[in-house]
C-alpha cells in the first residue's frame, strides 16, 4: 500500500508517478553539500549512471546538474559548438525546432532535417544532408514527447560515423532513458542528455548528461571560451569528476534531496538486468497500442518502428477535441496530456507509461488507464468498433 495522499495517476509522458522510495529520500534531512556522506551518495550516483548509459569507457563523463532537461540543450550549445558552427537537428517534433532555437541562440546555425507528422527522417536523407555541410553536430531526439515518434539511434550513429566521422552525435534523450535501450559506448555517441522526471523516476530539477572523451576533447579543443557561465563545462566538470572521486569539491550548490531521490532510483533501477527493465516497457506499450487500435483510434507514430515504448500519442476520432476528452478522464482518476504539437495539437491525446506505473506489480495505472480512455470516449460521444 502507498504512503502517498489519494491522487489520480499521473500518465502524462512526464512527470511521471514516483515509488514511495524516492519520495522518502526527497525528505532526507538537511546536509553540506560537500559533506563526506553527501559526497560519498553524489559520487554513488555518477557512477551509477554509467552503468544506466551502459558506458564502461574511462573518458566518458556524466554530469548531474540542477536544472531542468533544458538546461541540457544549452550545455551542448554553449560547449560544443562555437558561433558559426553548423548543427544538423533531425526534426521529429516539437522539441526540435525548440534545440534549433536554442543553437541560433548561441549563434550556431541550425539546419533542421523534417519529416512528416508522425515519423522521422530517413537515413538516406539523412546522408544526404551530411554530405552537402559540413556539421559540426548532429542532435535527434530519441523520443519526442510531442509526437511519440522513437528515432533510431543506432543506425543512425553508424551512418554520422561512416559519412561524417568528425560530427558529434548528440541524443536529447530526455523521454527516453530510462524507458528505451542507450548503448553509449557500442552506439558511438557523444552526448545523450536527460532530466530527471521521466523515465529515471525522480521529481524534475536535475538536468542529466552523459559525454564521451571525444566530446570532452571538442570542448577543450574551443577557440573561444564557452558562451555560458552557468552551463559552462569548464566550470562543471571537475566539479562532476571530484564528485565521482569522493572528493568535496564546489562550484554551485546541488539540491542534496534531489540527489539523495536519484541515488534511490538508480538503485532500484540497477537492481535488476536493463534488459528485462526494457521488455517490461514493451510489454505494457503494446498493451496499450492494442487497446488504442481496437477502439478504432490512430497513433501519430503509425509505424510501428517509429512508436515510443513510454509513451503513446492518440488521435482523437474526428470532430473530437482534447478538452472533451480529459476532464473526464480526470473524473476516473487518470490524467493524459493534451496534445503539444502547435500544427495539430488540440486533435490528439497522449498517454505516458513509463516507470512504477508499468514496473510496480501492485500497481493497476495502465490497466485503469485503458478502461477510462474506453469509457472517457463513450462518454464523449465516442462508438467505438465492436
Amino acid at each position: 500500500m502507498s504512503s502517498q495522499a489519494p491522487h489520480p495517476a499521473l500518465l502524462i509522458p512526464g512527470p511521471i508517478e514516483f515509488d514511495d522510495a524516492v519520495l522518502q529520500s526527497m525528505s532526507h534531512y538537511s546536509e553540506s553539500h560537500v559533506g563526506a556522506p553527501f559526497v560519498s551518495t553524489f559520487g554513488e550516483a555518477l557512477t551509477m549512471l554509467r552503468r544506466l548509459f551502459q558506458t564502461t569507457d574511462p573518458a566518458s563523463q556524466p554530469f548531474v546538474v540542477s536544472g531542468s532537461g533544458t538546461l541540457g540543450w544549452d550545455m551542448v550549445a554553449a560547449n560544443l559548438a562555437e558561433k558559426g558552427d553548423n548543427a544538423l537537428v533531425l526534426h521529429t517534433g516539437y522539441f526540435a525546432d525548440s534545440f534549433a532555437d536554442c543553437f541560433e541562440t548561441y549563434g550556431v546555425n541550425a539546419t533542421q532535417l523534417k519529416a512528416p507528422i508522425g515519423s522521422r527522417p530517413q537515413l538516406p536523407e539523412v546522408e544526404q544532408a551530411l554530405k552537402e555541410k559540413k556539421y559540426k553536430i548532429l542532435t535527434v531526439t530519441h523520443v519526442d514527447t510531442s509526437t511519440g515518434v522513437l528515432s533510431e539511434i543506432k543506425a543512425l550513429s553508424e551512418l554520422v560515423h561512416r559519412v561524417s566521422p568528425e560530427t558529434l552525435v548528440v541524443v536529447d534523450g530526455v523521454c527516453s532513458v530510462g524507458s528505451e535501450e542507450i548503448k553509449f559506448d557500442d552506439w558511438g555517441l557523444d552526448v545523450v542528455l536527460t532530466a530527471s522526471q521521466k523515465g529515471i523516476g525522480v521529481p524534475a530539477g536535475l538536468s542529466i548528461m552523459m559525454t564521451s572523451g571525444r566530446a570532452i576533447e571538442a570542448f577543450k579543443a574551443r577557440k573561444t571560451p564557452p558562451s555560458s557561465y552557468f552551463a559552462s563545462f569548464k566550470n562543471w566538470l571537475p566539479i562532476m569528476q571530484n564528485y565521482e572521486a569522493k572528493k568535496a569539491s564546489y562550484f554551485a550548490t546541488p539540491s542534496p534531496q534531489l540527489i539523495h531521490a536519484l541515488h534511490t532510483s538508480l538503485s532500484q533501477i540497477l537492481s535488476s538486468p536493463l534488459s528485462e527493465r526494457f521488455e517490461k516497457q514493451r510489454a505494457a506499450s503494446q498493451k496499450v497500442k492494442k487497446a488504442v487500435t481496437s477502439l478504432g483510434l490512430r497513433q501519430l507514430a503509425e509505424n510501428p518502428e517509429d512508436q515510443a515504448n513510454g509513451m503513446t500519442a492518440i488521435y482523437l476520432p474526428d470532430g473530437m477535441k482534447a478538452p472533451e476528452v480529459l476532464p473526464n478522464l480526470l473524473k476516473k482518476g487518470v490524467i493524459f496530456a493534451g496534445g503539444l504539437h502547435k500544427d495539430i495539437a488540440a486533435k490528439y491525446i497522449r498517454f505516458g507509461h513509463m516507470g512504477v506505473s508499468v514496473l510496480d506489480p501492485k500497481r493497476d495505472d495502465v490497466d485503469r488507464a485503458i478502461v477510462a480512455l474506453k469509457t472517457g470516449l463513450a462518454e464523449a460521444g465516442y462508438k467505438a468498433p465492436q
